[in-house]
């Protein structure tokens, strides 16, 4: 009785403890991750000062700090400023995205009749993409005022993260001695899947924002010199849908070709197309499997499910999340593989 009711008070500690650091998700897993990540500059300033780790861990935060999150805050800042440029635009008319449907009209008829047949009111068309677009400006729009309402929220878990960072820096070996000693799964195995964690996470963040960064930083440089409105915005766009495999950031590009036809701008459109499908294309179709397939040792239909699955679950850190998941489900397969079925 004593040995069933101690179990049942851990399980029910445990809980409560899970709900209550629950609001805390968000910082908690990206101080681990970022930890992880980062855990090789901070063995390397371990050796230049001495092995005093908490003095390596707060040289590592505060690179961490200029080089990766500062950067990233003023690309947030003007990402913001071209959104309210785009959505006024789109207000007054000075960009038509229903433009694109019309000239799709006149250039194929067939297809306009195919669609009529089916039930399709192609004149209605036009008018509900403009609304659409109106919508999703006034969106973005929406999503600057919460972000700008909610900054203290934001800069409590920012800063947060990056106090548990150094801890996890510092103390990272520890913490993980301590959970391989709590676990009732056997050393060998937790080790083996902790390593895995941490292997599959590193793939991912290398594979997913560098490819990510360099087609959006592409994407943007040629939508400047091509003279389109808003390039670093559409660039942060790129680098955001190119978390997803096979398609990324050709949603962005190929609508953005084809409105530079529809207003006359072909040579503009045919070197748009050119650039996206040989470099930003060639980008993604090497890189990626590189990057994330080989080290993570997953074939890339599960890559794309995965993270597809962890974006509809997590949100914005299911990109992550979703390829760990599915590491893990492997590697504890493969594990009762071996030592049950073998």
């Amino acid at each position: 009785m004593q040995n069933a009711f101690f179990i049942g008070l851990l399980l029910l500690v445990s809980i409560a403890f899970i709900g209550l650091l629950s609001g805390f998700f968000q910082p908690i897993f990206w101080a681990a991750i970022v930890g992880i990540f980062f855990l090789p500059v901070q063995h390397y300033l371990e050796r230049k000062v001495g092995g005093r780790r908490s003095v390596a861990a707060v040289l590592t935060v505060i690179l961490i700090f200029f080089t990766v999150l500062m950067p990233a805050m003023l690309i947030a800042s003007a990402v913001v400023n071209e959104a309210a440029i785009i959505y006024a635009m789109i207000q007054n008319g000075q960009i038509d995205p229903g433009a694109v449907l019309r000239w799709v009209q006149e250039v194929t008829p067939e297809l306009t009749g195919w669609l009529e047949s089916v039930g399709v009111n192609i004149e209605e068309l036009p008018a509900k993409v403009s609304a659409a677009a109106i919508k999703g400006s006034q969106f973005i729009g929406q999503l600057a005022l919460t972000a700008g309402q909610n900054v203290a929220t934001f800069l409590v878990m920012f800063f947060l993260m990056l106090y548990l960072l150094f801890f996890v820096l510092r103390d990272g070996d520890q913490m993980l001695d301590a959970i391989v000693l709590a676990l009732p799964l056997g050393d060998e195995r937790e080790r083996a899947l902790f390593a895995k964690f941490a292997e599959v996470s590193r793939a991912t963040i290398k594979g997913t924002l560098f490819v990510g960064l360099v087609q959006g930083l592409m994407g943007g440089f040629m939508f400047a010199v091509l003279g389109i409105t808003g390039a670093a915005f559409w660039g942060v766009v790129m680098v955001i849908l190119s978390i997803l495999p096979l398609v990324g950031a050709s949603i962005v590009w190929i609508p953005a070709a084809i409105y530079l036809v529809v207003n006359g701008a072909w040579i503009k459109a045919l070197v748009l197309v050119g650039f996206g499908a040989l470099v930003i294309g060639l980008v993604d179709n090497v890189l990626r499997p590189l990057l994330i397939g080989r080290d993570t040792k997953m074939p890339d239909y599960l890559i794309l499910l995965s993270t597809l699955g962890g974006l509809s679950v997590f949100g914005i850190s299911g990109f992550v999340i979703g390829p760990i998941i599915a590491a893990l489900f492997l590697s504890v397969w493969v594990m009762f593989r071996e030592e049950h079925l073998a």
